[in-house]
């Protein structure tokens, strides 16, 4: 059973929750998880700010955090992964590129999953490969093509 938790604090950016958990629902479907409850918060630039200095020790605002707490003893193999979002960013993000804050949102949401599954974006193969399978999964669930659109993309594909 999979289950899927969504708290947001960022009340500007009202989120579709359902939609949500049915992204979460579909790319553990599609990485063959069965088991596992995911936690994801919403938040503002401050919230994460203060997040990712605590948790990773970098200092300002990011668009995720992702923290993999999986017991590699439990039985079943269930997986536990807890997210943070930033929503301020996304609202943000969303209208300098031209596109729904949600579909960003569902971004970030697929970004910090993909991260809890195992895909890194250290080099510069390792992030063309997964903001590809980001897109991928985002565009067959009607969120359309979002990271590698607009003038961002083009800049960092250069």
């Amino acid at each position: 059973m999979i289950t899927v938790q969504i708290t947001n604090h960022f009340e500007k950016l009202p989120v579709d929750v359902a939609r949500l958990k049915k992204l979460v629902w579909a790319i553990c479907q599609q990485f063959a998880v069965s088991q596992a409850r995911i936690s994801i918060g919403i938040v503002d630039d401050a919230e994460i700010s203060v997040l990712n200095k605590k948790f990773l020790h970098h200092e300002g605002t990011t668009d995720c955090l992702s923290f993999d707490l999986s017991d590699e003893m439990e039985p079943q193999g269930r997986k536990v992964f807890d997210l943070i979002v930033n929503g301020q960013l996304a609202a943000r993000e969303a209208a300098r590129r031209g596109h729904e804050a949600q579909a960003e949102l569902a971004l970030y949401v697929t970004h910090g999953l993909l991260h809890d599954l195992g895909f890194d974006d250290a080099t510069a193969a390792q992030a063309r490969t997964m903001h590809r399978r980001e897109d991928e999964i985002l565009q067959r669930l009607g969120y359309g093509v979002v990271y590698n659109e607009g003038p961002q993309a083009t800049e960092e594909l250069e």
